[in-house]
């Protein structure tokens, strides 16, 4: 009867035989007190669970390719030996290339510490880093099953995109300076996967803004995980994957209350189900990855004698990242004077070129890449790969500030990023681009 059915709607066009798609979740709700991630002003361990966390994938396969996974998470980011780890175990374990895989995190300020990231900013003592160590380890054994699971649950798939709108992202850099331009993008990229039968099987969506409503010590997801609990309530059988995009400068205004964080969910959820309940556009394929790395130069780093000097600072984060560099300069003998950046592709056909950066990538270039590659089928996420920096354009950068390079302490890097940074990142951009789409442009 199910084969029946099948027939009739590849035959009434509802459903193309080309892909297959397959879903899988793990909680990854750590069980027991841990550092939680983004604030460097946090005094002490979690102290309680408000939502649990989890991390989610979605495989998708057309025709005879090998199949393709993108990893979500309720996780501040993946670091590039997290990634790396990850990336390998999946290659040996089930053949995935590099390039066919995606790890994203929703960069919500309200989940564990994971790996070496951004470690300079906490004051973790070595019981506190033996439990990031515990968590991060059980973390990637979580996520390397996860991926298999997607994969052994693969079925015949409809895909389809379209975009809805949601207001509350507001570009934070003009809160204290008004006088600088407030650029954003309200944009609700949706993917939804639908079975031979119609019914929702998963929804991928995204959005261009910091998961930071919320600043206390309970676990739990901020606005996304929020909006993705009310999507997966109103489909029951679906998973909700959320896809953090370039909201580097980017924040929910206003924010610091759990009522806020729900609403701010309940409102994406709901520009999520009036994409879901229009007539989207068909997504064929095929799906053609391309993953590559360009070195990213810094600014010349200041000497061994001034990051001694900081070591005096009163400035707690700063005697860190000071310590940090001269552990970097011991071991080495030199800074590190650029940064190998990944840049990834998935060009869907005609129908969907889906761009994930790696760093907290600022909203400009997510504009310029939808302006170049088509404002209706192009989909820009941040926070993909490795996070290991703020991705300030020019413009950011001879601003100045958090995101041109003050954040640079707390993530361990040696200084701001050249001038040349964007251009550098849009070149490799183009190149990947053109060659998923076969040398188009």
């Amino acid at each position: 009867m199910k084969q029946l059915l099948l027939s009739a709607l590849l035959g009434a066009g509802l459903v193309s035989a080309a892909w297959r798609a397959g879903t899988a979740r793990v909680n990854i709700t750590p069980q027991e007190p841990i550092w939680l991630a983004g604030y460097g002003a946090r005094t002490k361990p979690s102290e309680g669970v408000l939502q649990d966390i989890y991390a989610k994938a979605l495989a998708l396969q057309n025709d005879a390719d090998p199949p393709a996974v993108i990893v979500t998470s309720d996780l501040l980011g993946f670091t590039s030996q997290m990634a790396a780890t990850v990336a390998d175990a999946a290659a040996k374990k089930y053949g995935l290339p590099r390039e066919r895989l995606v790890l994203n995190a929703s960069h919500t300020h309200s989940a564990p510490v994971t790996g070496q990231l951004l470690r300079p900013a906490y004051p973790l003592d070595d019981v506190q880093a033996a439990v990031v160590r515990r968590y991060t380890a059980t973390l990637l054994n979580q996520v390397i099953d996860l991926i298999g699971a997607s994969l052994r649950n693969l079925a015949p798939a409809q895909l389809a995109f379209d975009q809805g709108s949601a207001g509350f992202a507001v570009n934070r850099r003009r809160v204290t300076l008004r006088q600088l331009p407030g650029p954003v993008d309200h944009d609700v990229p949706v993917l939804s996967v639908r079975t031979a039968d119609g019914r929702l099987a998963a929804v991928v969506f995204g959005y261009a803004c910091h998961n930071t409503v919320l600043s206390d010590y309970l676990i739990n997801g901020d606005y996304a995980g929020f909006a993705q609990e009310a999507i997966e309530k109103d489909h029951p059988r679906a998973t909700a994957l959320f896809v953090a995009g370039c909201g580097a400068d980017a924040n929910p205004l206003p924010r610091r209350s759990v009522d806020l964080a729900r609403s701010y969910g309940k409102i994406l959820a709901a520009s999520v189900e009036e994409v879901l309940g229009r007539k989207m556009k068909p997504v064929g394929g095929p799906l053609v990855p391309v993953f590559d790395r360009v070195d990213v130069p810094f600014q010349k780093p200041p000497s061994r004698e001034e990051f001694q000097q900081r070591l005096q600072d009163s400035d707690a984060s700063r005697r860190r990242h000071a310590r940090y560099m001269l552990d970097i300069l011991e071991r080495d003998g030199r800074l590190p004077d650029r940064y190998p950046y990944p840049v990834q592709v998935w060009q869907f056909g005609r129908d969907l070129t889906f761009l994930a950066l790696a760093g907290e990538v600022v909203v400009d270039y997510s504009l310029r890449f939808k302006n170049l590659y088509g404002w209706n089928n192009t989909w820009v996420a941040g926070y993909s790969n490795d996070v290991f920096a703020y991705i300030p354009s020019l413009r950011v950068l001879r601003e100045g500030g958090y995101e041109g390079g003050g954040a640079m302490i707390g993530y361990g890097q040696p200084g701001p990023f050249g001038a040349a940074v964007e251009e550098t990142i849009a070149e490799k951009v183009d190149e990947v681009v053109r060659r998923a789409r076969g040398g188009e442009r």
